[in-house]
């Protein structure tokens, strides 16, 4: 039935017309009728609906450790506290309403402390006394210690007097009054309460910013002793004075704890911290207040410097605050070594030679480099006028002498000819118009995360080597480095000429080239933009000693102080030097609190990963020792030698075949230079988000759904860390799919108007799991509603992608099948028995799972392919991907009764995936054996030959893993060490401190040696939790490395916090967040952060 509507839309026709079935399916469908069946279901998902990879069964841990994932317990407002507390929230209006009463009249009858009648005071929002009320006389003795608190006093709608003025209630409503206005003074210099018989009385309006508002307060001074000053006075009171000379404003040390805190962590600017206290007080804007911001600013900066000098020790020195040295202020990593701390004695002195290797890379410095752009800095101001305080003393590099030296370096010419990130392309071409920094360049400990002391320094021309160079020497400048692995995104570049040009700094932050090896590599992520010959000699993952250290900390630090870029875009030099050096300091002490779990979560980490590699490469190694022992001698010493010395190019390595495929990559970088706009100076600049930035994102999340689906199904009875594992995944791409929507609104603009009904309900679903969720790229969408909402040339793009995806993919099944069918013909040959099957099983198993993913997404990119070109001269190429042409060199096609069985043994949980395995060049029971067509195009010489280039390839890479997981259990059980012998170290330090200093004030006396004293039991404390908690990880990590199959008793490791109360709960749901690392211990002072 047809339905047609007249011209004129006033009369509807039905006719009966004949539907020709071919004409409304498109000619492709019926080629590959599973993908688009799937393509067009609601049900869709990237994995194509495929549940033909068997799931297999999880064994129970055998190694000891139990991971807890941190599940919380659950209460009865848990699931649905908001539903819970909904049906008494008319209880809870009526509570608030009945606090702006009296609250009875067992509370109004009579003051709460002399018993008087028609009390009419008290604290306003309950702050000190809660609903009680007092007389005047009571209110007023009760907050001589509390002059800020805002008093509430009853007030008749009657009166027209102004409105501080007080009178008597008559029964209508309460009233704000300050203190002052009751007649409270507060007397300095003299206990509460007491008199001063020579006062000296402060300006008339003395404001004073508390956490709760700002207030103005009448205070008198002091003059029984000259010698004590206003400012003296008032900080022993707690209140921090704006200037040293005639103060009249002051914040409370309490205000000034809880801004650092929100400063730090939540980036509070101070304009905007100090508008809500103004709010605080003045909400109706009826009694304006004084302008303190500047006065606020100042004492910030004051007190953040002060505190740097009190918790390095500088009050308890002999030479006090001038005898500070060059970054004695920052606070160190305890983890990393450092001599005569956490070292032991004579350590320096070992014979490298002789020594172990295994014991040599434990004393290596691991440091990582890198430049922001976001802290850049406006040319406001100067140094005369904004100065620099504590020039060198802490995080910062010495001013003077870097801009010494970059006046003879600064004009030095570099091009990087490699890396394919913005490294070097904004070192020349940022532009530094009216800014007086355009970034910062940081060096960290690449383990940790700890900001390096005189390791920040800014950059006034984009990221140069003459900058990076002072700024890493800065870093190690009078630390004893014997190995130094450096990490930098452009360490291939930055390595050339380095010696050389450590030869134009100043002497003393020179190293002895004869005694100190460094070796420089790219951090993991970023090493994947280089190009192939970069790949080998500059991964972390092929260097002997590096563990798991990826060397991307440094990015991860820059995460956490962007947030503050908007802040210190406008500040004069002094004040930015003085609030970052304080944000590096509340991050270094926040991972210095933090690593106490994080260390043993890493070796839990190492012990169960180390296991399993080792259990799959032993498998794997003894299946090719069986036929030819004499490849795993060769292959063991050419990645021993690769990894001994830093290379420079990738042609020799042991992990690289000898042609590498990187034709997606290619067609990347290529539509990215295309996409290359010109300025008016004719600088070529890309934008933030180009049409192949796009769809190469929604390739990429396509690839992570389908991975993350056939992960999910190919696992069963999942451990604690599995489930973890794919929640941290699933939460990562949802991101990456919002990310991608939000960049789909502009490149695709008109999606959602011209989607049909069904579509449109899939689009706009929020309920879908991440890994089904349907992104509707330009190759899902219709030719007619494609040309609609698709920015022009963005199917041509996708077009070019996908095709080069498909060459990626292809190579890729290749290079898998090659490695199945080599390990397989080993197995069969020569290994007899369960147990040695068993062995090899890891390896196998990994194989299938990542040549089923290959065919999976060759088969999705065709058919994005066929959908945007339709037939033409590529399918030549690129053919349809059948299941019987998944299959290896060696390997003939199923046979139907071999495909019937094939279907039984996944019914029964069999791994069943390609071909069947030729004994010889004709395949038993088939007169004439055929490659797949897949093979034709692969330029292969000798069968054998390419077989175990390809098993070379994945043997000497599982060989390099299983080395990185041992090395990191030592390097952290290492770190553990290091760790507790650094606090042993400060609890003597401070000690020694707590007696170093005589001075002839008692109480300054008494607060020395308490304030050290407090610090010595701190670390008592700490290092005795850590030996404690630590204790089960250490012995079982100390029994792995001596090959003990017992791994003694079970313990279990919390790896998600602990447990929390009914409350916590409560906060757990979408739109909040909970910040509680469990440990009380942890929660320490803001002063001490």
């Amino acid at each position: 039935m047809v339905v047609r509507v007249s011209a004129d839309r006033r009369r509807v026709f039905e006719e009966s017309a004949p539907v020709d079935r071919l004409t409304s399916i498109p000619d492709y469908f019926e080629e590959d009728p599973q993908t688009n069946a799937v393509f067009e279901s609601s049900d869709f998902g990237y994995d194509l609906g495929d549940n033909s990879l068997a799931a297999e069964q999880q064994g129970p841990e055998t190694d000891g450790i139990s991971v807890q994932g941190g599940k919380a317990k659950r209460y009865a407002n848990s699931d649905l506290p908001f539903q819970t507390w909904v049906q008494h929230r008319s209880e809870y209006l009526d509570e608030m309403l009945r606090l702006e009463g009296r609250g009875g009249a067992e509370i109004s009858s009579a003051c709460a402390s002399c018993g008087s009648e028609a009390p009419e005071y008290r604290c306003e929002n309950q702050f000190c006394h809660g609903p009680a009320m007092f007389c005047r006389q009571c209110i007023v003795e009760r907050h001589q210690a509390l002059p800020t608190h805002w008093i509430q006093v009853r007030r008749s709608t009657k009166s027209s007097l102004p409105i501080l003025v007080l009178i008597r209630w008559t029964g209508e409503y309460f009233e704000r009054v300050s203190l002052v206005k009751l007649g409270l003074i507060v007397q300095l210099g003299h206990t509460l309460g007491s008199s001063c018989p020579a006062i000296q009385r402060g300006r008339f309006k003395f404001t004073v910013i508390d956490v709760n508002g700002i207030h103005n307060v009448a205070v008198q001074f002091c003059a029984c002793d000259s010698t004590i000053a206003h400012r003296q006075q008032l900080m022993r009171v707690c209140w921090w004075p704006a200037t040293a000379l005639d103060p009249s404003t002051c914040a409370t040390f309490g205000v000034l704890r809880l801004f650092q805190n929100l400063n730090c962590l939540a980036k509070v600017s101070s304009f905007h911290f100090l508008r809500s206290l103004e709010l605080l007080s003045n909400g109706d804007g009826l009694n304006p207040l004084p302008n303190r911001r500047r006065a606020f600013i100042h004492i910030v900066r004051q007190q953040r410097m002060t505190l740097m000098m009190k918790r390095a020790g500088r009050g308890h020195s002999l030479s006090g605050i001038p005898g500070t040295a060059q970054g004695e202020l920052a606070l160190p990593c305890r983890a990393c070594p450092q001599d005569g701390k956490n070292l032991p004695d004579g350590w320096n002195r070992i014979n490298w030679e002789t020594m172990p290797e295994d014991l040599r890379f434990k004393y290596f410095t691991f440091l990582a480099t890198d430049a922001n752009f976001r802290l850049i800095n406006r040319d406001v101001s100067n140094e005369t006028r904004d100065p620099v305080i504590d020039d060198g003393l802490g995080y910062f590099g010495n001013r003077e002498l870097y801009k010494t030296y970059l006046r003879d370096h600064v004009d030095e010419e570099e091009i990087s000819t490699c890396s394919g990130f913005q490294a070097m392309f904004l070192a020349g071409a940022k532009r530094g118009k009216g800014l007086h920094t355009t970034g910062v360049g940081g060096v960290t400990c690449a383990r940790h995360n700890m900001w390096r002391p005189n390791g920040i320094g800014d950059l006034q021309r984009g990221e140069r080597y003459c900058n990076m160079d002072f700024i890493l020497f800065s870093s190690i400048l009078n630390a004893v480095v014997l190995y130094l692995i450096l990490s930098y995104d452009i360490a291939c570049q930055y390595s050339k000429k380095f010696w050389e040009r450590m030869k134009g700094l100043p002497e003393a932050m020179q190293i002895n080239p004869e005694t100190t090896s460094v070796w420089f590599k790219v951090p993991n992520f970023h090493i994947l933009g280089h190009k192939w010959p970069c790949h080998s000699p500059y991964s972390f993952h092929w260097m002997w000693g590096a563990g798991m250290t990826d060397g991307e900390d440094v990015e991860q630090n820059w995460e956490f102080t962007n947030g503050a870029a908007g802040s210190t875009k406008m500040m004069g030099p002094g004040g930015r030097h003085a609030f970052l050096e304080g944000l590096f300091a509340f991050h270094n002490w926040m991972r210095t609190v933090s690593y106490r779990k994080v260390l043993s979560q890493r070796l839990v980490r190492d012990l169960k990963e180390g296991r399993k590699h080792k259990e799959a490469f032993e498998g794997f190694t003894q299946v090719i020792e069986a036929e030819k022992p004499e490849l795993v001698v060769r292959w063991k010493a050419w990645v021993k030698d690769w990894e001994s010395s830093q290379h420079t190019e990738g042609h020799a390595s042991p992990f690289e075949v000898s042609k590498p495929v990187k034709s997606l990559k290619e067609i990347r970088l290529q539509l990215g230079k295309d996409e290359l706009t010109r300025t008016g100076q004719g600088i070529e600049i890309e934008r933030q988000h180009t049409s192949s930035t796009f769809i190469a994102l929604g390739l990429d999340i396509e690839d992570s759904q389908r991975v993350l689906a056939v992960d999910i199904k190919a696992t069963t009875d999942r451990s604690p860390s599995q489930e973890l594992d794919l929640v941290q995944r699933k939460a990562s791409l949802l991101r990456r799919v919002n990310r991608f929507r939000n960049m789909q609104r502009v490149f695709m603009p008109e999606l959602a108007r011209f989607l049909p009904a069904a579509q449109r309900d899939i689009l706009d679903d929020r309920t879908r799991a991440v890994e089904t969720v349907k992104l509707f790229m330009p190759s899902e969408l219709g030719n007619d509603i494609r040309e609609k909402v698709c920015e022009s040339g963005l199917t041509k793009i996708e077009g070019e992608m996908r095709e080069a995806e498909l060459a990626d993919t292809l190579e890729d099944l290749r290079h898998q099948l090659c490695l199945r069918s080599g390990t397989n013909r080993f197995c069969h040959r020569n290994i007899r028995g369960q147990k040695g099957l068993t062995r090899g099983q890891g390896v196998l198993r990994q194989t299938e799972i990542r040549i089923h993913k290959a065919k999976l997404r060759y088969r999705y990119a065709r058919n994005a392919l066929l959908r945007i070109r339709g037939h033409g001269t590529w399918e030549k190429t690129y053919k349809s991907l059948a299941d019987e042409d998944v299959r290896g060199i060696n390997e003939r096609a199923w046979s139907e009764e071999e495909e019937a069985e094939r279907e039984r043994l996944r019914a029964l949980g069999e791994i069943v995936e390609g071909g069947v395995e030729a004994a010889g060049i004709v395949a038993a029971g088939e007169g004439s054996h055929t490659m797949s067509w897949i093979w034709y195009k692969t330029n292969l010489g000798d069968d054998d030959t390419e077989i175990i280039d390809a098993l070379r390839v994945e043997w000497c890479k599982a060989y390099a893993r299983t080395r990185r997981w041992h090395e990191d259990i030592i390097l952290i059980e290492e770190e553990m060490r290091r760790t507790i012998e650094y606090g042993v170290w400060m609890g003597r330090e401070w000690e020694r401190r707590a007696a170093a200093r005589s001075v002839a004030s008692p109480a300054l006396a008494e607060g020395l040696n308490a304030y050290a004293k407090e610090h010595v039991r701190r670390e008592e404390v700490t290092c005795q939790r850590l030996r404690n908690q630590w204790a089960g990880l250490r012995l079982k990590a100390a029994r792995y490395l001596e090959g003990v199959e017992d791994f003694g008793p079970g313990i279990v490791v919390n790896v998600d916090g602990e447990d929390r109360d009914e409350e916590d709960e409560e906060g757990d749901v979408a739109g909040d967040e909970v910040f509680d690392d469990g440990d009380p211990e942890d929660s320490l002072e803001a002063e001490d952060l």
